[in-house]
């Protein structure tokens, strides 16, 4: 079922307009110099990762394909368009049977990258393939970046869950894709239906504050909770007093109570006495869920407190500081001419500033030590050398215009956790430093 369908805000009808302007008018320039058909090469990278960051997380590929598959200039878009004078009518007529025909390879969703990992390779014409710049780096550096919070979230909790909270702290459309990056990264359910519906993410939820101020006392509110959701369900007990609470809540719902929810207050201590009073009272297989602005650090620093499972929102799908990877979409190659044989040719621009891109075509392997922990991340142009042929990351993901590389969101949360397991085990570490694998360079261009 399509949830356009239903009309939920999760669908757009295009992505086309997911772009910038500049995009249209080279577009225009091109086809009247006769070089938007030349054929070209664009990588998507970033130059570094995030201040502190050991690792990257590739996400959002999943809907960069189902983007690149609604790029489609519809009959509105073009009305938009011609009334705006954006482009020329001969540029309208061509984008009216815009069609991305090329292919695009990338490193599979969920697989850890590098500063200079060719993470995405998108071929095609000039013109076919600069249109997708905006849309793909929009979703690659949202996506990238909550997977990677969440990653480092996943490591510090353990064998802990992680539930993402974060819908009302960012635009509506944005939590959806924010929970999905974050169950890639390892978190285990969502508050927010949207993206249970759309990625089929398990969603949890049962009571805010509100609930029990609605009612004339705390245990009222407890009654109530109980009578309609049984004893398993999660009371929420700092309100008022959490002594009071926990005592009235185990009254209510009886030894079997579910779980037992604190969202303020120091928590680690909180935490400990609160798991004192439920064994008092009998309660040993209640569970206790903390929220309250939580990041890696302040998870990391529950690690001995009597805590079941964590609650994250804000520092979730902002990044934990980090809300973009600062991925880029450069053109590494292009065809001489627009002939279908003509030979491509490496182009980079030459910057300061450590603005500095590499041309050519690239492939990318991990080197791994003899005990199978990677070693480093190798990035080459030509043929890949023997002892790395097995270990390319790169896979094709569209064909001729055809996504071939469509799987489960399940598969994509296991491939991270297999990625991240197999780095060496500083990667884990919330304390700042250098990417935890270095990236090596070989046959490269003269000059490069």
């Amino acid at each position: 079922m399509d949830t356009a369908d239903l009309g939920l805000p999760v669908n757009v009808p295009s992505t086309a307009l997911f772009t910038d302007q500049y995009e249209l008018t080279m577009l225009q320039a091109a086809l009247k110099a006769g070089t938007a058909e030349r054929h070209s090469v664009f990588e998507v990278f970033t130059r570094r990762l995030p201040h502190g960051r050991r690792y990257g997380v590739v996400a959002g590929t999943g809907r960069v394909l189902d983007a690149v598959e609604n790029f489609r200039f519809d009959e509105g878009v073009l009305r938009f368009l011609r009334e705006k004078a954006v482009v020329d009518e001969e540029t309208l007529d061509w984008l009216a049977g815009y069609r991305f025909s090329g292919d695009v390879w990338g490193y599979p969703e969920g697989e850890v990258y590098f500063p200079g990992s060719p993470v995405m390779r998108v071929e095609g014409s000039f013109a076919e393939c600069v249109l997708l710049e905006t849309v793909i780096l929009s979703i690659l550096n949202h996506d990238s970046a909550i997977a990677a919070a969440a990653s480092r979230m996943s490591s510090a909790a353990g064998d802990r869950p992680l539930i993402e909270m974060g819908a009302r702290r960012t635009h509506e459309l944005a939590a959806v894709a924010a929970s999905r990056a974050a169950y890639i990264g390892g978190f285990s359910s969502t508050s927010d239906l949207a993206a249970g519906f759309r990625y089929n993410i398990p969603t949890v939820g049962t009571s805010a504050h509100a609930f029990t101020l609605l009612h004339d006392t705390e245990r009222d509110a407890f009654r109530a909770q109980v009578d309609s959701l049984g004893a398993g369900t999660t009371l929420l007990v700092d309100t008022y007093d959490v002594t009071e609470a926990v005592r009235a809540a185990v009254e209510v719902a009886g030894p079997g109570l579910g779980a037992v929810r604190i969202d303020s207050g120091d928590l680690l201590l909180v935490a400990h006495r609160v798991r004192q009073q439920l064994d008092e009272l009998g309660a040993r297989d209640t569970k206790i869920v903390v929220t309250s602005d939580l990041d890696e650090y302040a998870i990391a620093s529950l690690a001995a407190a009597p805590v079941d499972a964590y609650g994250v929102g804000t520092q979730l799908v902002t990044g934990s500081g980090h809300p973009t990877c600062s991925m880029v979409y450069k053109l590494v190659a292009r065809a001489e001419s627009a002939g279908p044989e003509a030979p491509l040719v490496p182009v980079a621009k030459k910057s300061t500033g450590g603005k500095t891109s590499i041309g050519g075509r690239k492939w990318a392997a991990r080197r791994r030590d003899a005990d199978g922990v990677a070693e480093a991340e190798v990035i080459g142009i030509g043929e890949v050398p023997p002892e790395l042929a097995d270990r390319q990351l790169t896979v094709p993901l569209v064909r001729g215009g055809e996504v071939v590389a469509r799987e489960p969101l399940d598969v994509v949360r296991d491939r991270h956790a297999a990625a991240r397991a197999g780095l060496p085990l500083s990667a884990t570490q919330l304390s700042r430093g250098e990417p935890v694998l270095p990236t090596e360079y070989v046959h490269l261009p003269s000059g490069s």
